[in-house]
């Protein structure tokens, strides 16, 4: 059983930057796609990035391209959601997401049907 724990949110000014952080525990980190989720108050949680197996492969929500990078340690079973160039519309819980193992990929963790494990949500506010 995988447990994933989020850290990194908090309340930062329109142009800011954040850095989210995803330590897992439990089973081999490595053989896990993972990807970060949002939920606005109101809302359904969405996919905003997913990250491969090996680091190599991305994808990324057209509200988070170009400002939002994904990137993982495997050596220290941590995935991160460094967030550029903040918007109050990025304003939301953010959700740490595991795929199952070995078979999600960064492609199919996007629908969050193939989310196999979800961590606690770090909240994020961003102020204009």
């Amino acid at each position: 059983q995988v447990q994933l724990a989020e850290s990194g949110g908090g309340l930062v000014q329109a142009g800011g930057s954040l850095r989210l952080s995803c330590a897992a525990s439990g089973g081999t980190f490595s053989n896990y796609a993972m990807g970060w989720f949002r939920q606005a108050p109101g809302k359904q949680r969405v996919f905003v990035a997913t990250i491969s197996r090996s680091g190599d492969t991305t994808y990324y929500a057209d509200s988070a391209r170009g400002r939002f990078t994904i990137s993982r340690d495997n050596a220290k079973k941590t995935v991160y959601l460094q967030m550029n160039s903040l918007k109050p519309e990025d304003t939301a819980v953010y959700y740490c997401a595991g795929g199952r193992e070995y078979y999600s990929t960064s492609l199919s963790l996007r629908n969050r049907n193939d989310v196999a494990y979800w961590g606690q949500g770090t909240q994020v506010t961003v102020s204009s």
